[in-house]
């Protein structure tokens, strides 16, 4: 069975960081591609972060750019999303899943809406 599993979210200050972690079963992150989604209170969920199953293509929303990474280990099968510099506006519930990356002249992300992990709750408050 098919499962994301998300963690790594928590209370932190301006300014401070955080690391993702997505950990993926029953398929190889060299075939998918799998993005990080944020749902903001009272905004609509939107694409953060996203890494390509071949050629580790990135994609990343202007408001995140210069301060989240995200990555993947292949071997252990698990996906990050280092967010440094956060900001109260980066609060949200994170979640990772699959996702499609499309580079043609720019790179666009989008949530295949298929399996989704469970979600991290990520708190960005002085």
């Amino acid at each position: 069975q098919v499962q994301l599993v998300d963690s790594g979210g928590g209370l932190v200050q301006p300014g401070e960081s955080l690391t993702l972690s997505c950990v993926v079963s029953e398929f190889t992150l060299d075939r998918y591609d799998i993005g990080w989604f944020r749902q903001a209170p009272g905004k609509e969920r939107e694409a953060v972060s996203c890494i390509s199953g071949s050629f580790a293509t990135t994609y990343y929303t202007d408001s995140v750019k210069g301060r989240f990474t995200i990555s993947k280990h292949t071997a252990k099968n698990t996906v990050y999303l280092q967010m440094n510099s956060l900001k109260p506006e980066d609060t949200g519930i994170y979640y990772c899943a699959t996702a499609l990356v499309v580079q043609y002249g720019t790179t666009t992300c989008d949530s295949r809406d298929d399996y989704w992990g469970q979600g991290t709750q990520v708190t960005v408050s002085s």
